[in-house]
């Protein structure tokens, strides 16, 4: 018996499952091209707060892996040879979605400070196109207007 899980090492392996399951799909959502700032916004706070959970699922990991080595211990070799095998999995995944989720994040500030650059350039021209439409529409000085003129060749 020594070389059973605990009830609590079942449940919380679910649980761990459950959670990566879950995450994977999360993350699996295919990134397209947004050009709305709030859009990126929203998406970033939905990776920051499954972040925080994979933090707060972190106990529940180093739960498992103890327990683990606890029954590796008292266990016969095939039994804690699958056991470890099986959290060997569960570490894998849980390392690679973490990895993805750091990436994803980093990426995405990435782009949402491009766009807002991206943004404020676009405004910065769009105001100067303007201004240089409204000097366009202005009326021409009198030919013999040589100070007139020379004004308006020094703002072109």
């Amino acid at each position: 018996f020594d070389s059973l899980p605990p009830a609590h090492y079942k449940e919380t392996m679910n649980t761990i499952l459950v959670w990566i399951q879950q995450s994977e799909t999360k993350l699996s959502v295919p990134q397209v091209a947004v050009a709305e700032y709030e859009i990126m916004e929203q998406r970033l706070r939905e990776l920051k707060a499954l972040q925080s959970s994979l933090q707060e699922q972190q106990k529940g990991l180093n739960y498992l892996s103890t327990t683990v080595e606890d029954m590796a211990r008292k266990a016969p070799a095939e039994v804690s040879q699958r056991y470890r095998s099986e959290i060997e999995v569960i570490l894998g995944r849980w390392k690679k979605l973490s990895a993805q989720l750091v990436e994803h994040c980093q990426k995405l500030e990435e782009l949402m400070t491009k766009l807002q650059r991206f943004q404020n350039d676009t405004k910065t021209l769009k105001k100067w196109m303007a201004e240089v439409d409204v000097f366009l529409k202005e009326e021409w000085p009198a030919l013999g207007d040589s100070e007139a003129l020379e004004k308006q060749l020094e703002q072109c």
